[in-house]
């Protein structure tokens, strides 16, 4: 029984050995692998380059208008009313409230204003729309 134990064990303990000796070589890189990043710059004209996924497409090349700044139409914008207490005050501005550095869209018939409630005052409200300041007066319906 011994016989045949030992037998069994020898090779396998060699092939154990040899493992180890190979992992056990050095290993050495000549240089360190750094994955490559993909780059694409936008090309002037249709000489320099292209887009890859629309080639025929003109859009790269379309120079690109800037935009006068949109004004705000405050006519349409009306102060409904005020609401709170008197420490903390609140305006309705076409159906929406706010305190005074609320900012929100309003819907107007021209479309959605962005405006900034800067202050309340006894009769009117100061408001921030477009980057230019209006105050917008309560009027009192007859």
């Amino acid at each position: 029984m011994n016989f045949r134990m030992n037998t069994m064990v020898v090779p396998l303990l060699a092939g154990f050995a040899m493992v180890l000796a190979v992992d056990a070589a050095p290993v050495t890189q000549s240089a360190k692998n750094e994955t490559p990043h993909s780059v694409f710059t936008v090309p002037a004209n249709p000489n320099t380059g292209r887009d890859p996924f629309f080639p025929d497409s003109t859009r790269p090349y379309e120079v690109a208008v800037a935009a006068a700044p949109k004004v705000a139409d405050i006519t349409s914008l009306v102060l409904r009313g005020f609401s709170g207490s008197m420490d903390r005050r609140l305006v309705i501005i076409n159906n929406h409230t706010f305190a005074p550095g609320d900012e929100g869209d309003v819907v107007t018939a021209a479309g959605r204003i962005h405006l900034t409630c800067i202050a309340i005052k006894t009769n009117s409200v100061v408001i921030e729309a477009g980057g230019q300041r209006h105050e917008i007066f309560y009027q009192a319906k007859p």
